[in-house]
């Protein structure tokens, strides 16, 4: 059995962290997307302990009393967290654990599991992180103007990370990303 890890990826909106993560689960055999706990209600089709483990804010409340949570953040008024037990029960199980989640968490993942590996995915420069973000066409200019000044901020903190990847082409980006995976994976 290998070791299990936690691997955090973070990186700016548009920068592929998606498509990454994805193909990671198909790569890795034993990569799992941690669920994280909401108090937003549940989209249609979203499903309780698949999407999200969906609770009111006296229960998400409680987890953060309790420090049940990893990390947490407060986005469109509602609360995100990744539920700290569940992570750990994964690790010890083997698995390597993904939290595809926002700079503010990743880095109070780190003051509370300071073994966790950083990973930052950046655009290959400015301009197509921009293109991908106009190209998506889901969203209003004010939107995109607030994620372009958001990813200054996160591009100004790369340097924090363990391991920075540039999603420039997507088949080397995902084959570094399994490298590195597999590297702590098998206790090197």
């Amino acid at each position: 059995m290998r070791r299990g890890n936690l691997f955090v990826i973070s990186g700016p909106s548009g920068a592929g962290k998606g498509t990454l993560v994805a193909r990671l689960l198909q790569e890795v055999d034993d990569a799992w997307v941690s669920v994280s706990c909401t108090t937003r209600k549940p989209r249609e089709g979203e499903v309780e302990g698949v999407s999200y483990f969906f609770k009111t804010e006296e229960e998400f409340q409680q987890l953060i009393d309790e420090g049940g949570l990893l990390e947490w953040a407060t986005y469109s008024q509602n609360r995100y967290g990744t539920p700290k037990r569940t992570v750990q029960e994964r690790m010890a199980q083997g698995f390597q654990v993904i939290l595809e989640i926002e700079m503010q968490g990743a880095f109070q993942v780190r003051e509370q599991m300071p073994q966790a590996h950083l990973v930052f995915i950046e655009p290959p420069s400015w301009e197509v992180l921009e293109q991908r973000l106009r190209g998506r066409g889901t969203e209003t200019e004010e939107v995109i103007g607030r994620r372009l000044e958001t990813a200054k901020l996160e591009l100004s903190h790369k340097m924090e990370y363990d391991f920075r990847l540039v999603n420039d082409q997507l088949e080397t980006a995902v084959q570094e990303l399994v490298e590195y995976v597999n590297r702590f994976a098998e206790g090197h």
